[in-house]
């Protein structure tokens, strides 16, 4: 079964690009993703740009309208996200509880829907 892991963190509380702890934190994400790739349980994934890039999308009353900016304003953000293909939901929880920034961040992990067809 297919589950989506949406990582949020508070970008404050990450390594910063220029700081001692960079390199080992990018160290652990690299060996997170091999370890899911050697696994076959890689689908997809990939780090999200920054917040400031986001634009929202909605229609009302049959009128787009278009907002720079995420959908929530909050401290945390969601930055990234993997799909995994596993067994059932214990070995994603197990995949999610592995990656980097649990430890300072929350991962949602949800099913994915698959249609037939």
């Amino acid at each position: 079964m297919k589950y989506m892991l949406l990582l949020a963190s508070d970008p404050a509380d990450e390594p910063a690009m220029d700081g001692a702890d960079f390199e080992a934190y990018m160290g652990e994400w690299f060996a997170y993703s091999t370890a899911l790739t050697e696994a076959g349980a890689l689908v997809d994934g990939n780090a999200l740009q920054g917040t400031e890039t986001a634009t929202t999308v909605q229609v009302r009353n049959g009128e787009r309208i278009v907002t720079d900016g995420p959908f929530i304003e909050s401290k945390e953000v969601i930055g990234g996200y993997y799909v995994i293909d596993v067994a059932n939901l214990d070995e994603a929880l197990d995949w999610a509880a592995k990656i980097p920034n649990v430890r300072f961040g929350t991962v949602e992990v949800r099913p994915v829907m698959e249609f037939d067809g």
